[in-house]
């Protein structure tokens, strides 16, 4: 068995969403593109209660456990870089990542038995959201075993200029790297590293709303500013195999982190014999660790 195979649990069976060479890119690449996955009605569903979000915004003026702002946010222009667990926010966040078409497209890369780990929605606003550095997700919130994968969801059609996500094929297979500089946690590439991870490659998506993507927790990903006029939401979604445990508490505040949601609870924890780096268990989002360092 090959290292990108152990991503995939053996337990996965007939597919329910995916063809075979799907599943093959994934396994293979470390990264899947599924345009038009989600439908019409979700999509409306989704932006009406984000746009709820944007609207309580503008009465915040600094960072908080729900929203994450951009230093230049204020209430007559919203800039928001993201909205911290919309899962635990609104119920419709929450049946969307627990009873929708994702779940069906999770169970054919791991198996059955899934839970929910966290989520997050992104929002890169226009002329000049902030870009996300190179970087692994796995070492900030470190698993057993490297089954966890994310879903990013595109609530609007996105294009060339709007810092769509870069994924590195096949980085998946290669060494997780130290995002520490010394004792500080920069969540992120060191440059050494980024010349190392041959990020030349990355592949960039694009498409239409209601398009996904999925990524392991392995993959070497980043993005750059938003340079177009428009804001670019993009709703992401961690989900593991049952058999994956945590080893650090970060979820445990949440409502709904670490919930099985489909099939039966494991009790024995599958490790994989790679090492995993174990990042801080204090809560700050990637922007303000990229930003600013520890």
């Amino acid at each position: 068995m090959n290292e990108a195979t152990r991503i995939v649990s053996e337990e996965a069976g007939k597919l329910r969403i995916l063809r075979p060479e799907q599943r093959d890119a994934y396994v293979r690449d470390g990264f899947l593109v599924i345009e038009g996955l989600v439908d019409t009605s979700w999509l409306k569903r989704l932006r009406a209660v984000t746009e709820e979000f944007v609207e309580k915004s503008r009465l915040v003026e600094a960072s908080n456990a729900v929203f994450d702002l951009e230093p230049t946010h204020n209430e007559t222009t919203p800039r928001l870089r993201r909205l911290n667990s919309p899962a635990d926010q609104h119920e419709t966040y929450w049946e969307f990542v627990s009873r929708s078409v994702l779940v069906d497209l999770v169970e054919d890369l791991l198996g059955p038995n899934i839970k929910y780990h966290h989520g997050k929605l992104n929002f890169k606003a226009p002329r000049g959201g902030e870009e996300v550095k190179w970087h692994q997700d796995i070492q900030f919130w470190p698993h057993t075993n490297y089954s966890p994968l994310t879903i990013g969801v595109f609530l609007e059609d996105v294009d060339a200029e709007m810092g769509n996500v870069g994924f590195v094929p096949g980085s998946h297979e290669g060494p997780l790297f130290d995002q520490y500089a010394g004792e500080a946690w920069m969540g992120c590439l060191s440059h050494a590293d980024v010349e190392r991870a041959d990020v030349a490659t990355a592949v960039f998506p694009q498409g239409p709303a209601g398009s996904v993507t999925v990524h392991n927790c392995r993959t070497i990903h980043g993005s750059a500013p938003n340079h177009s006029g428009r804001e670019r939401p993009l709703l992401l979604q961690t989900y593991s195999a049952a058999d994956a445990f945590t080893y650090t508490d970060i979820v445990r505040r949440s409502l709904h982190g670490d919930v099985l949601i489909r099939g039966e609870a494991a009790r024995w924890a599958r490790h994989d014999p790679r090492p995993c780096q174990i990042g801080p268990s204090k809560p700050r989002t990637i922007f303000e660790v990229q930003q600013r360092g520890d």
